[in-house]
C-alpha cells in the first residue's frame, strides 16, 4: 500500500506512504476531500495566545511554537523540550490498516521510551478526517492548550489544509527539530509544500510517495518515458495497458500526471480551478485520453478496480506494466516472491507526481513536548532507514542521505535492490487538491458508464 494525498492506496504488499484509508480512497487517510470552498493555496495560520496556565501545561513544550520559534533553534531550548517530554504519554493518531506499519510504530514506541522516557500510544484510526473533526469540535467546545485528546497525527493533503486553515495546529515547530537539517528540501520540495499548501513548519515530513511504473524487463525491454510514449506503446500493443478506474487514488494520479504533461503551463495547477477555465485547461487531457482508451485493456470500456488488480494482471502476463505510488512496491513484491526479479521500476524522464506524508501536532495537545521528541526521532537516520527497509515497511526516506554523517549513511543500502527505481526522476508537485473533485466528476461523465 502507499500513502499519498492523505489516503492509503492499495498498490501492493506494504504501505508506504500518500486499500483502507486514512484519507479518501487510499493513502492512509489523512482523509476526505479538500473543502471546496478553499479559495487559495496559502492558508492563514491562527495564532494562539498562551496564558500563564498554558505555559505551565506545556512545561516548555512551546519552545517550538509560533510565539517563540527561535527557542527551539538552540541546543538549550531543545534540551528543555526533552526534559519536559520525559514521562509524557503521546497519543499518536495514525492509520492502522497495515501490520507492517503497526509493527513499525511499536518499534518507534520502544525506542522513544528507552531513550527519552516518552510513552507512545498508537491510536488506531481508519480516516484522518475523523481526527480533524474531533480537534475542531474540541476547539469549538473551548478546550485550550493542554486540554486536547490528540498529541500527534499522521496527515497530509486536504486534512492538513483544513487544520491549517482552521487554526487547529501547534507550531511552527518542524524546521526547529534537530534532525530536520538532514531533510532533502531541495531534491524533495514536497517536504515543504503539501498539495500546493506551504507547510510553514506546521507539520514534519515523515515519508515519500511518487508515481512509479514497473514491468517485467523480458516483456518490456524499453519502457515508456512519458505519457506520449505510453500512448505509442498502447497503440503498438493493444489491450495490454490499463489504469485503475477513478476515483481510485492511483487512477486519479494517472489522470493528474496526464494533465500535467498536456496542460502547457503547469503553474495554473497550483491554484484551485476556475469553472470558466476548467474546460479549456483540461481539453488537451481529454484529447489524450480519448486517443489512449481505445487501445487499453477491454478497449477502455472497463477499468481494473485498483492497483492490486493491475499488479496481478501484470504478473499473469495479461498487462505489460503496473502502476503504484510507492517506488519500492515492485521490490516489496519481488522480496515476497510474488513478482520475478526481472521486474524493473521507473519514473518518466521529466518527472512524475509525488508527495510527502507528515506528522502534525494539534494546537491543544497535552504532550506537545513529547510529540516533538517523537517527530524528531521519526526524522532520525535510524528511524528513516528502518522505515525504508522493504523487509520492515519500504516507505522512502525524506532525508538527503548523501548529507548524513558516514556512520548514519551506512544505514541505507548503497545499491538499489531488485525492483527498486535505479535512477529517480524529478518529483512533480501535486496539483492543488481542489482539482481532484472536478477531474473525477468529468472523467466519470466521459468514461465511467
Amino acid at each position: 500500500m502507499a500513502w499519498a494525498a492523505g489516503r492509503w492506496t492499495a498498490c501492493g504488499s506494504s504501505p508506504g506512504p500518500n486499500g483502507a484509508r486514512p484519507q479518501r480512497h487510499h493513502s492512509p487517510s489523512p482523509s476526505g476531500k479538500l473543502a471546496r470552498h478553499l479559495e487559495n493555496s496559502t492558508l492563514p495560520i491562527e495564532k494562539h495566545t498562551l496564558t500563564r496556565r498554558d505555559w505551565l501545561l506545556l512545561a516548555g513544550a512551546a519552545a517550538g511554537s509560533s510565539l517563540h520559534p527561535a527557542l527551539a533553534q538552540t541546543g538549550t531550548a531543545w534540551n528543555d523540550i526533552e526534559k519536559a517530554a520525559r514521562g509524557q504519554t503521546v497519543y499518536f493518531n495514525a492509520w492502522a490498516g497495515s501490520e507492517r506499519t503497526n509493527a513499525y510504530l511499536q518499534w518507534v514506541g520502544a525506542q522513544v521510551q528507552a531513550t527519552h522516557g516518552v510513552k507512545l500510544e498508537h491510536v488506531k484510526i481508519t480516516d484522518t478526517a475523523d481526527v480533524v473533526k474531533r480537534v475542531r469540535a474540541e476547539k469549538t467546545a473551548g478546550r485550550g492548550v493542554g486540554e486536547g485528546t490528540v498529541d500527534l497525527v499522521w496527515i497530509n493533503g486536504e486534512n492538513f489544509a483544513a487544520m491549517k486553515r482552521d487554526g487547529l495546529l501547534f507550531g511552527p515547530f518542524a524546521e526547529s527539530l534537530p534532525n530536520f537539517r538532514f531533510v532533502d528540501t531541495t531534491g524533495k520540495p514536497t517536504t515543504r509544500n503539501d498539495f500546493s499548501v506551504p507547510t510553514e513548519g506546521m507539520e514534519s515530513p515523515w515519508g515519500m510517495a511518487q508515481f512509479t511504473l514497473y514491468a517485467d524487463s523480458r516483456r518490456l525491454p524499453k519502457p515508456p518515458q512519458s505519457m506520449a510514449e505510453l500512448l505509442a506503446l498502447a497503440r503498438s500493443q493493444p489491450g495490454r495497458i490499463s489504469y485503475p478506474r477513478l476515483p481510485d487514488f492511483t487512477g486519479t494520479t494517472f489522470v493528474k500526471q496526464a494533465l500535467i504533461e498536456t496542460v502547457g503551463d503547469a503553474s495554473v495547477l497550483a491554484r484551485p480551478p476556475v469553472d470558466a477555465d476548467f474546460a479549456r485547461t483540461t481539453a488537451p487531457l481529454w484529447a489524450l485520453l480519448d486517443s489512449l482508451h481505445p487501445h487499453l485493456w477491454r478497449a477502455g470500456k472497463q477499468f481494473p478496480q485498483n492497483p492490486a488488480a493491475i499488479r496481478q494482471m501484470m504478473a499473469d502476463g495479461e498487462l505489460l506494466l503496473g502502476l503504484t505510488f510507492n517506488p519500492n512496491e515492485a521490490a516489496n513484491e519481488i522480496a515476497a516472491k510474488r513478482l520475478p526479479d526481472t521486474v524493473v521500476s521507473w519514473q518518466f524522464a521529466k518527472g512524475t507526481i509525488g508527495n510527502t506524508h507528515f506528522v502534525a501536532i494539534p494546537y491543544n495537545a497535552r504532550a506537545a513536548a513529547g510529540a516533538q521528541v517523537v517527530a524528531n526521532f521519526l526524522l532520525s537516520a535510524q528511524a528513516q532507514a528502518r522505515k525504508a527497509d522493504i523487509a520492515v515497511w519500504g516507505d522512502p526516506t525524506v532525508l538527503d542521505v548523501a548529507r548524513l554523517p558516514a556512520a548514519e549513511r551506512a544505514r541505507f543500502p548503497s545499491q538499489p535492490l531488485p525492483g527498486q527505481v535505479r535512477v529517480s526522476a524529478p518529483t512533480l508537485p501535486e496539483p492543488h487538491a481542489a482539482w481532484v473533485d472536478p477531474l473525477e466528476r468529468e472523467w466519470t461523465r466521459r468514461y465511467g458508464s
